[in-house]
């Protein structure tokens, strides 16, 4: 059913990684001098006190939200809960070759600097939530697929 907590789970999980197009995963880092935010839509520089988009990261924008829409997508699968694990745990193999793909691309743009923890933004968590989420998700439904078993064995 569609009101039961994994569906929250599942929405929450879609919302975190949707979260990712809002807050940035590192700022006020200084590359060449100048203070830069890096999102998952691009690297924005402070130029002249005002954000300025520089580099576009289109393929991982693109990849953000269809990432965001699996477990959304995953909801609606209510009805075959054998399937909406199996399609939970490899949503959660692809939130992390996601998050792996992420940090790469920090990491190609900050290039030799290390970041503090002070620079950490928001966005650098949300696909770890995301992914305690959907374990959450998965328990939930495997509890469902549980009681329905007994409930049968019941009749």
């Amino acid at each position: 059913m569609l009101q039961r907590i994994q569906s929250i789970y599942l929405l929450l999980a879609s919302l975190a990684l949707l979260a990712l197009f809002l807050f940035p995963l590192v700022h006020n880092v200084y590359v060449d001098g100048k203070p830069i935010s890096i999102m998952v839509t691009g690297v924005y520089q402070d130029v002249n006190g005002q954000l300025t988009h520089t580099q576009f990261f289109v393929a991982l924008t693109v990849a953000t939200a269809i990432v965001a829409l699996i477990p959304l997508l995953i909801i609606f699968l209510y009805k075959n809960r054998k399937q909406q694990v199996a399609l939970c745990y490899s949503a959660i193999l692809v939130i992390i070759g996601y998050s792996f793909w992420m940090s790469q691309a920090v990491k190609k743009v900050m290039g030799e600097i290390q970041i503090d923890t002070h620079n950490w933004g928001i966005g650098l968590f949300l696909s770890s939530i995301s992914l305690l989420l959907m374990i959450f998700a998965i328990k939930a439904i495997q509890r469902d697929e549980k009681l329905v078993k007994s409930a049968d064995r019941l009749r």
